[in-house]
């Protein structure tokens, strides 16, 4: 059941971290009241002390800016603390390219080779407004729409160069299907999670949500950007087979094939998506948060979900890519 304010999930004097603006603080809670005091079923909130700060910055907030403090979940902090850092660097030293790093791909004709640049940075910087009166309103409502700094493990992004590497250098391919596809690892991940959230609160209903979502966008955009050029004639076979619905093909669709390698490439593309939305702030810093912690735990259990090794393609193959690619 969801906690009452008979029931409340945090205690007093109990140590947390809390939400102040896009970064966890590390806190302690002094008091819990309901947020109408004339109707005891209201949602809680709660009265906190921000470590090291003065007593003014003590504030009421709602529960969904509480977390448990835990190992987990001070890893997220000082991975969030560390992204934002990073961003505002990028923001002084790319302010050439802005325009170029904000754009998203959605055309698959432009592959996905430029990826393995956004690697580097986990999520681009927005551009900025140009001079010209025409474009100025334009340039204005999509900078005005949340924007997510996703947090995507080192240890992912050294998965992902290497990924890029393989398949547009050595000209290799991620072995199909996968021994673990998207689908499976999601479950995986939801079954993992589940037990740490309360049975029917707000947390375990976002997490539903979050992994259906998941699966959603993969099957959505594998074919229309999370390819690199040489692995559209393998999607193009692959795709076929599943179409058909044949033997062990019947009812198989993008997630039930493509594995790790594939859905981390969504996760890289995620904030570029999220920016096509009409989420509000408070939605995508909720969702940030959970796709932060998908993939902590991916870049945990990257040895068992990652493929072994790569296939080499087959000089039939090779000119076949070649073909549609030229």
């Amino acid at each position: 059941m969801a906690p009452t304010s008979s029931q409340p999930a945090y205690a007093k004097e109990e140590r947390v971290l809390c939400f102040h603006h896009e970064l966890l603080y590390e806190a302690k809670v002094l008091d819990s009241r309901t947020a109408d005091p004339n109707d005891k079923k209201s949602p809680l909130q709660y009265r906190v002390h921000y470590k090291g700060w003065k007593n003014t910055w003590d504030d009421w907030v709602p529960q969904d800016r509480l977390r448990k403090f835990t190992d987990e979940n001070k890893e997220l902090a000082a991975n969030l603390k560390k992204e934002l850092a990073r961003s505002q660097q990028q923001k002084v030293s790319n302010v050439p390219s802005k325009k170029k790093a904000a754009s998203s791909d959605f055309s698959s004709a432009r592959g996905s080779e430029e990826r393995h640049s956004s690697v580097q940075a986990t999520t681009a910087p927005r551009g900025q407004k140009r001079g010209r009166d025409y474009e100025i309103e334009k340039e204005e409502v999509f900078h005005s729409r949340p924007s997510v700094r996703l947090v995507i493990p080192d240890h992912l992004k050294a998965i992902l160069v290497d990924d890029w590497e393989n398949v547009t250098k050595n000209l290799q391919l991620v072995p199909l299907p996968a021994k673990f596809p998207v689908n499976k690892i999601l479950d995986a991940y939801f079954d993992d999670e589940k037990g740490k959230r309360r049975l029917g609160s707000a947390e375990a209903d976002i997490l539903e949500e979050v992994v259906q979502g998941v699966k959603e966008y993969f099957d959505k955009c594998l074919g229309r950007i999370l390819l690199y050029r040489f692995e559209r004639e393998q999607f193009f076979e692959i795709r076929q087979l599943w179409e058909n619905g044949t033997g062990e093909w019947e009812g198989k669709g993008a997630g039930d094939v493509y594995g790790a390698e594939h859905l981390c490439r969504l996760f890289v593309s995620m904030p570029e998506l999220i920016a096509q939305t009409n989420m509000d702030q408070q939605s995508v810093n909720r969702l940030r948060e959970e796709l932060a912690k998908m993939t902590q735990w991916l870049a945990k259990n990257s040895s068992r979900y990652f493929a072994a090794g790569y296939e080499s393609a087959t000089q039939d193959y090779i000119e076949k890519a070649r073909g549609l690619t030229g």
